[in-house]
């Protein structure tokens, strides 16, 4: 954010969690500017008098890290009095889940570094940040138990395991496995192919896919493991 001290003023923070390696990660910058120069943050920084709120955590996020356009979703406000050292600022929050592999980070001229950092890792942030993170985490874990939001992290082909494990990474929580496949092939939602690994030290795990029409009515639905 600019060192100018604003007695009152709105701003936007964005947290992107990504999936990657079997791990959820956060998208984080580390300040150039002070205050708290050199620390890690979530990317964000004030609203323009006339932009849009979703405009602004679009063009934040670009300016920041160099991400395109990206659809993400608003979390929560943030209003506390003295979240803010320099002056009264609200922020209202947005997250988004992608594939890591999708897209490229770069720093901008605006900040010093910026990375995916697994969220174990994440000891301090800058103002309530990490509340902020906290917060679009546990509205990510309560959403991905009613929309297929996490199925488009996964390859074209990919195995029970791994569609499992995407979720309880995301979740947090040791899934059983005997009814996590039950609940899941009871819905029809993905198709068992004549294809397994190849290469692996274990026993190869037969692969599947999504049924795009199934999965297009379960979009419209709503998701719900019940889990």
């Amino acid at each position: 954010m600019s060192e100018i001290k604003y007695l009152n003023a709105l701003s936007v923070d964005c947290v992107i969690f990504g999936f990657d390696e079997g791990e959820l990660k956060a998208l984080l910058i580390k300040r150039k500017e002070e205050p708290s120069s050199g620390m890690w943050a979530l990317p964000g920084g004030f609203v323009e008098p006339t932009e849009s709120l979703d405009n602004a955590a679009m063009r934040v996020l670009s300016e920041l890290t160099s991400i395109p356009d990206m659809y993400m979703e608003q979390v929560y406000t943030f209003g506390g009095v003295n979240r803010y050292p320099l002056g009264r600022v609200i922020s209202v929050s947005y997250y988004a889940l992608v594939k890591i592999s999708d897209y490229k980070i770069q720093a901008t001229s605006k900040i010093e570094d910026v990375a995916w950092l697994p969220l174990s890792e994440i000891k301090e942030l800058v103002f309530d940040h990490k509340e902020i993170l906290q917060k679009a985490l546990s509205t990510l874990k309560e959403r991905v138990k009613f929309h297929p939001v996490g199925f488009e992290l996964l390859p074209e082909k990919f195995t029970l395991t791994q569609l499992q494990n995407l979720y309880e990474v995301i979740l947090g929580v040791l899934l059983d496995k005997r009814n996590f496949r039950k609940k899941l092939l009871g819905m029809d939602l993905i198709i068992k192919l004549d294809e397994s690994q190849i290469g692996v030290a274990h026993r190869a795990a037969r692969f599947f896919k999504f049924d795009p029409e199934r999965y297009k009515e379960w979009l419209a639905q709503g998701f719900n493991f019940k889990l």
